[in-house]
């Protein structure tokens, strides 16, 4: 073969490798705050109740009960997506703990999220603003302990605790990848976060009958670690079941749909 023809089929290869690269990275879809999501109708007003569980090894122990409530209510003259989720802690020191979440209709733009909770008898108000550029207190809150948080957000942030409801409303299907800037208010902050569609599986549900899942995972920028794993119903993207590692490797925590 001579130098010429090698040179040819040694820059086809290149190209060619170059084109399966760029295709890969194209797989991925970023979802930018503002704009409508291709499902958002899968969101019917309604509550579903979780239970959340810990196991390690053999061993299953509940932590509590999780509702969160779908609703489109009417909000400063504009009708608007309304989220409101609640923990029924349980053992011997039980915690509340409720969270408010007001959003754009059709793009899930997050406006307001306010979270209450309580613990050996102590209550705590947090409360922010989802803005442009940065999350920022409710000044106008009473009792308000996060009136001064102020982070900045280079990209417009979705709201981190209602990724549930989120990827809901997203076109999962075999192969989708998606790229999203979450913001948990009062964590860290705010980063993107890649979420696959791994595959499909059928669950069997506790109370008999089966259900066709796709089956979603994300690693949360640690892929060192175990991936968490969603399983969301093919007919409505439901969540029906999560699996997340615990930190230290010793066994996972568990979400599954009771109703």
């Amino acid at each position: 073969m001579s130098l010429a023809v090698r040179s040819v089929l040694l820059a086809g290869l290149l190209l060619a490798g170059s084109a399966v690269a760029a295709a890969a990275a194209a797989a991925v879809t970023p979802v930018p705050v503002g704009q409508p999501l291709a499902r958002f109708a899968n969101l019917k007003p309604g509550a579903h109740r979780y239970l959340r569980f810990r196991q390690v090894g053999d061993t299953i122990r509940v932590a509590d009960v999780w509702t969160r409530e779908v609703r489109f209510e009417d909000q400063d003259g504009q009708r608007r997506l309304h989220i409101v989720q609640h923990w029924d802690g349980v053992g011997a020191t039980p915690s509340d703990r409720q969270l408010d979440s007001w959003f754009e209709v059709g793009t899930f733009r997050p406006l307001t999220h306010v979270r209450r909770s309580e613990k050996d008898g102590v209550a705590k108000v947090e409360g922010y603003a989802f803005q442009p550029d940065r999350i920022v207190g409710l000044k106008d809150l009473p009792d308000n302990a996060a009136k001064d948080y102020d982070v900045a957000s280079p990209q417009p942030s979705f709201n981190f605790e209602t990724d549930m409801e989120f990827l809901q409303a997203l076109p999962l299907a075999k192969g989708y990848e998606a790229s999203i800037v979450f913001h948990h208010p009062g964590g860290g902050p705010p980063a993107a976060y890649l979420f696959k569609v791994a595959g499909s599986e059928v669950l069997d549900l506790p109370g008999g009958g089966k259900v066709d899942c796709w089956l979603v995972t994300a690693d949360y920028n640690h892929p060192e670690a175990p991936v968490t794993r969603f399983w969301f119903a093919k007919s409505g993207q439901v969540m029906i079941k999560q699996i997340s590692p615990l930190p230290d490797g010793s066994g996972v925590m568990g979400k599954t749909l009771l109703y």
